[in-house]
C-alpha cells in the first residue's frame, strides 16, 4: 500500500478520498439543487413540511460548501474541476433559491435581480481578464457568500410571519454586500487590463 508524500501527492489506496472527496462533496451539493428546488417549490411554499425539507436539503448543502474547499487545500489536492465546479454549484444553490422565492412572491425580484446580475457580470469579467491573470477571491465575496447563505437560509425556513422584517433586513445586507464585492472585482479586473 502506498502512503501519500510530504508533498500531499496521493498515494493508490491510503490517499483516495483525500483525492475524490472534496469533489464528490462538490458534486453532491450540485445533485442538491434540484431536490432543494423541488421540496421549495411544492404546494406554492406555503406548507411547512416541504419548507422544513427544503431547509434541511439547503443546509445540508450549505455544509458540503465549507468542507469540500477546505479539505482540498488541507490535503494539498486542489483540483482544475473543483475551481470551476465549486462556484458553480455555489451560484446554482443561492440562485434557484432566490429565483423559487421570488416566484412565489415572498423575495421582491430587484433583490433577485441584483444578486443574479452580479454573478453574471463577475462570472463574465474573469473570462475577459483570463489571459491577463486570475481576480483572487476577495474577502469581501466569502463574505457576500456567507450573508447570502443565510439570508436564503432564513426565508426558507419555516419560520413566523413576525419574523418576515428580519428576513428581509439579512437580505438587504446581502444585497448590499453583493454590490460591494462586485466593485471590488471592477476594480481587480481594471487593474489586470491595464496596458
Amino acid at each position: 500500500m502506498s502512503r501519500t508524500s510530504a508533498e500531499g501527492q496521493v498515494g493508490t489506496t491510503q490517499g483516495w478520498h483525500k483525492l475524490h472527496l472534496p469533489n464528490a462533496l462538490t458534486v453532491l451539493r450540485i445533485v442538491f439543487v434540484p431536490v432543494f428546488v423541488w421540496f421549495l417549490a411544492m404546494d406554492g411554499g406555503t406548507n411547512w413540511r416541504w419548507r422544513a425539507a427544503a431547509a434541511a436539503v439547503f443546509i445540508a448543502a450549505s455544509i458540503t460548501d465549507r468542507y469540500d474547499g477546505h479539505l482540498a487545500r488541507r490535503w494539498q489536492v486542489v483540483s482544475d474541476f473543483g475551481k470551476i465546479a465549486d462556484p458553480i454549484a455555489d451560484k446554482a444553490l443561492i440562485g434557484a433559491g432566490l429565483v423559487v422565492l421570488s416566484l412565489q412572491g415572498r423575495l421582491w425580484w430587484w433583490m433577485t435581480v441584483v444578486i443574479l446580475v452580479r454573478e453574471l457580470l463577475v462570472t463574465l469579467l474573469r473570462f475577459i481578464v483570463i489571459r491577463r491573470g486570475v481576480i483572487p477571491a476577495a474577502k469581501g465575496g466569502k463574505i457576500k457568500t456567507v450573508v447570502q447563505t443565510v439570508a436564503v437560509g432564513l426565508f426558507v425556513v419555516p419560520l413566523p410571519a413576525a419574523l418576515d422584517p428580519l428576513c428581509l433586513a439579512v437580505m438587504g445586507v446581502a444585497v448590499v454586500l453583493t454590490l460591494w464585492s462586485a466593485w471590488a472585482y471592477v476594480v481587480a479586473g481594471a487593474k489586470l487590463l491595464r496596458p
